[in-house]
């Protein structure tokens, strides 16, 4: 659960911005501190993927106005690489296939690009088999190459993976049960719970229930028309899941 003593790893302060000209996200505020699980709910179009690609520094989109911190230093004018060596990470909805390049081979440059290192093939593969054995994951997988063929579990557990290798301090998980049946719902919730520590923050972002029974969030937000209209705890995912977001589309006064 949470460690009310750190220091928060993400700020968001007034966060405006969106994709293609057009003012999607309407004024974010939220923090979230190392060893804590935030879940961000709503809607399809309530800005959750803009919100994530904007704190992970996708050229695509746009911030018009506020301030993101990350470990206290800002953010804003920071291309994607900067953020992942500083220590973000986003686990995509969905992963791309890389034919002809293995699942150990891309692990090993990713790490080298976000960690500026230089590690050798032989270290890496030690390193490598260490991450796989915490994760419960058969050596065999790393050889695959990246993302072919695999299952949408199986893709799922390809980014659980990276995490593992890449150690971030902050990871955005945008919409990573999607698709997923209950077994591969399961590894990926098992894996996140794996890998959580007192100096990682998580943030989930999703539009069911389901994964959070399994994480049991600290802080759930829910999303509407660019804006967090509420923040409650694990309950509020159980309220959505019983009600749905029509109840709270008529108590903030949105229209669907």
């Amino acid at each position: 659960m949470a460690n009310n003593k750190s220091k928060p790893i993400l700020e968001i302060k007034d966060l405006k911005g969106g994709v293609e000209g057009k003012e999607i996200l309407k004024g974010i505020n939220l923090s979230v501190n190392g060893g804590e699980v935030h879940a961000i709910m709503g809607p399809n179009g309530s800005g959750k993927s803009t919100l994530a690609n904007t704190l992970m520094g996708n050229p695509k989109y746009h911030i018009s106005d506020g301030e993101m911190y990350f470990h206290g230093q800002k953010i804003n004018e920071m291309g994607a690489h900067e953020r992942a060596r500083l220590g973000m990470f986003l686990a995509f909805q969905y992963p791309s296939e890389i034919p002809g390049v293995s699942m150990d081979q891309f692990l090993r440059d990713a790490y080298n690009s976000v960690k500026n290192d230089s590690i050798s093939v032989g270290k890496f593969a030690k390193y490598l088999r260490q991450k796989m054995g915490v994760l419960d994951m058969d050596e065999k997988f790393a050889s695959r190459y990246l993302n072919e063929g695999f299952s949408g579990g199986e893709k799922k557990r390809s980014e659980m993976l990276q995490m593992a290798v890449l150690e971030p301090s902050l990871a955005i998980l945008d919409e990573t049960d999607s698709g997923l049946d209950i077994d591969a719902l399961k590894i990926v919730a098992d894996s996140v719970n794996q890998l959580k520590n007192p100096e990682m923050g998580v943030l989930v972002i999703t539009h069911y229930q389901r994964i959070l029974r399994y994480l049991e969030p600290d802080k759930v937000y829910i999303l509407m028309d660019g804006r967090i209209v509420e923040t409650g705890g694990p309950e509020m995912a159980e309220i959505l899941e019983e009600k749905g977001y029509e109840w709270i589309r008529e108590k903030v006064g949105l229209s669907e």
